[in-house]
């Protein structure tokens, strides 16, 4: 059986943490009817989004959020090219 070290302090503070209530839930369901509405929607249209509903939200924290919840969009790529100076005949 394996042990680990771990210090008393930090499974104290781990062990109260976990037992916190999730203060972003409201945050979480806002965001999940907007992407529901919108599956197209990133983060940046989702901040908008919220503080057109009045939410006053940093765009980091949605983010965050949004990665937490597994939302993230796939569909948009940057697409790149090579360079070329080519300028006809």
């Amino acid at each position: 059986m394996e042990y680990f070290n771990l210090a008393k302090s930090t499974y104290m503070y781990w062990q109260q943490r976990l037992d916190r209530p999730n203060t972003d839930e409201q945050v979480e369901k806002k965001i999940l009817e907007t992407r529901k509405d919108n599956p197209n929607y990133g983060y940046r249209r989702i901040t908008a989004t919220l503080r057109q509903q009045g939410l006053l939200i940093n765009k980091k924290k949605v983010q965050r959020l949004v990665q937490k919840l597994k939302l993230q969009v796939t569909s948009f790529s940057r697409k790149t090219r090579k360079y070329s100076s080519y300028k006809g005949q």
